[in-house]
């Protein structure tokens, strides 16, 4: 299996060998098989993390930890 682009409309195609080899010339070309996965495989969605943010004294607050490092001489 061979994956080839149209040059024209951009179009790509998952082919046989046999296929790809009888089309690639001035309109059709080569291309790698990540490029044809982009293009028709969804991206994976990310998840969006949601702050809880807590109440204190009818005040929604944000916790925020913070590091501290003790210095060495």
């Amino acid at each position: 299996m061979k994956c080839i682009k149209n040059n024209k409309t951009g179009d790509i195609q998952r082919v046989t060998d046999r296929e790809a080899y009888n089309m690639v010339g001035n309109t059709w070309s080569y291309v790698s098989k990540s490029e044809w996965k982009m293009v028709t495989r969804k991206p994976k969605e990310e998840t969006e993390k949601k702050d809880n943010p807590k109440q204190m004294n009818g005040v929604e607050t944000t916790e925020v930890f913070v590091k501290t490092r003790k210095k060495s001489k």
